[in-house]
């Protein structure tokens, strides 16, 4: 209740920022011919598919970039049959799942001049996100991508995968760019000038206020029905809901703090909400190279001392409780009463408070810890470090930039890391990205999002990851997973916080055309019809 009248404080003294932001938007918001949509950042990193790793960045590349293939607009696919021909007009795999054949959608047209997608496009896509892009973990299993003429492509795997189309084929990171554009503009203006196929092109790119589109007007399927698209960055929390409730955008993305639904439902009953289910995965990194926390008492101490359920709860209609990682309704998942008594971690400061004493700390101790202000990372960390002061474990924390925190985080300065990412119903994702030994973050900033260092700090689940990712039994594939889940509960270098629905509020004179029901945190436009 404090947090809720606090933010209407900050409405109420927010007024001359409404004014400016009217001054500057108003215009544009009122025209029935531009989407705006206001991101939760300071500013936008890259329009590179294959190197976003800040969520805002993803919704102009999703208008922009297109897969080989995807599911309907507002749902994850959850079995190979629920993919749709994209890029590609069909495929096929060989029996043992190794060989992939792609046919390439003939006549598509790059943004800007830059002629027609061929084989040659994909087969260098590929090859890049696998090289250095943001996901080239999870694209490790891919053995070569070749071109069979200028219209088929034939994707090899060092292991089966009965998934592929769901954990290497849709995915952002493995969009389709313009190897001529790239060749021509080089690979850091690219960055900020990107081609692709997706019905919107870049028009701008601008680093202290966001990115517009314009409808590709040579679009191979249907043309976008509203023509402009602006993302424009809006970090500070009351700015953003007041563009919003004042008109000035037609949608944002949601502060996902407690109470925020209710109290914008009171301003605008008017207002849609679309959320995806599970939504986002909150997963919380414990430093295994920072003491005290490679002691596994202490690591024992935080699960007891952590009341997950009450996260959770804190955060309805959007959070959701998860006893391991993954959801129940996933693959892999487990229910707390399905876990072994000594793994389910039910709320118990005063055995938290045990374990400390029998890891040397009887009086607790401090540490520091960092986050971002924004608001589903403060919130969920706010209530953490409550809950862990209570039995000793002070954490002053550091409230930053979002944009800065991500930066820090891959370039392991955090000690606490907590991190929010989409995932499809596919387990081996989530425990490539997150805990394989491949993933582990560099100081430098060339590693993965690991911040554990688990696998190398101590073993981690590389053997029974590969063996999952092996299986070309579905049942087995599954046990794999189950066995994962296990042994992350026991090392503890990864905690499963609570899944959170990612939320867009929207003018009700917006329609997108589908509705919402999972998916990743962003979604296209091209159906999308607006009154004025």
């Amino acid at each position: 209740m404090n947090l809720r009248r606090r933010q209407f404080l900050e409405l109420s003294a927010a007024t001359a920022a409404v004014s400016m932001l009217g001054t500057k938007f108003a215009r544009a918001a009122s025209d029935p011919d531009t989407i705006r949509i206001g991101i939760a950042a300071n500013g936008p990193r890259t329009s590179d598919p294959n190197y976003t790793t800040q969520g805002g960045d993803n919704w102009a590349t999703e208008q922009m970039y297109e897969q080989l293939v995807r599911p309907d607009d507002g749902t994850f696919a959850t079995t190979p049959d629920q993919y749709r021909p994209t890029l590609a007009t069909e495929w096929s795999a060989s029996p043992d799942a190794k060989t992939w054949t792609f046919k390439l959608r003939q006549g598509v047209q790059f943004h800007k001049g830059f002629g027609e997608m061929t084989s040659e496009d994909v087969v260098f896509s590929f090859k890049r996100a696998m090289a250095d892009g943001t996901n080239k973990p999870i694209l490790s299993n891919i053995a070569d991508v070749v071109a069979n003429g200028p219209y088929e492509v034939v994707i090899t795997l060092k292991n089966s995968d009965v998934n592929l189309l769901g954990t290497s084929i849709f995915l952002n990171n493995t969009a389709i760019v313009s190897k001529k554009a790239v060749d021509q503009m080089g690979a850091e203006k690219f960055k900020t000038d990107a081609v692709g196929t997706g019905p919107y092109e870049l028009t701008r790119f601008d680093t202290k206020w966001g990115t517009a589109l314009k409808r590709h007007e040579t679009y191979w399927g249907e043309k976008a029905k509203v023509a402009k698209v602006e993302s424009v960055y809006i970090a500070d929390t009351t700015a953003r809901t007041l563009a919003l409730l004042s008109g000035d955008v037609d949608m944002i993305e949601a502060v996902r703090a407690p109470g925020w639904v209710d109290s914008m439902l009171q301003r605008d009953s008017t207002l849609q909400f679309d959320m995806t289910s599970p939504g986002s995965f909150n997963t919380l990194h414990i430093n295994l190279k920072r003491k005290p926390f490679d002691n596994i008492k202490v690591r024992q101490a935080i699960m007891y001392a952590i009341d997950r359920h009450a996260v959770a709860e804190a955060m309805k209609p959007m959070g959701g409780f998860t006893a391991d990682l993954q959801p129940e309704f996933f693959p892999g998942g487990f229910k707390t009463e399905d876990l072994p008594p000594e793994l389910q971690y039910n709320y118990d400061p005063e055995k938290a408070k045990t374990l400390l004493a029998e890891a040397g700390f009887p009086d607790g101790f401090d540490f520091e810890s960092n986050v971002s202000q924004r608001e589903d990372y403060a919130s969920i960390m706010l209530i953490v470090q409550e809950q862990l002061r209570a039995v000793g474990m002070r954490m002053n924390l550091h409230i930053g930039d979002h944009t800065a925190y991500h930066a820090d985080n891959q370039h392991d300065k955090n000690t606490l890391a907590l991190h929010s990412s989409s995932y499809p119903p596919i387990p081996t994702q989530l425990y490539t990205q997150q805990l394989s030994t491949r993933a582990e973050v560099k100081p430098d900033g060339s590693g993965g999002i690991n911040y554990s260092h688990y696998g190398v700090v101590i073993p981690g689940i590389d053997d029974l990851l590969a063996k999952a990712l092996q299986a070309t039994d579905y049942n087995a594939y599954v046990d794999y997973c189950k066995q994962i889940e296990l042994q992350v509960l026991r090392d503890l270098p990864l905690i499963g916080m609570s899944t959170l629905s990612f939320t867009v509020a929207r003018n009700a004179r917006l329609d997108l055309g589908y509705k919402v029901k999972s998916g990743y945190a962003r979604w296209r436009f091209h159906h999308a019809t607006k009154k004025a």
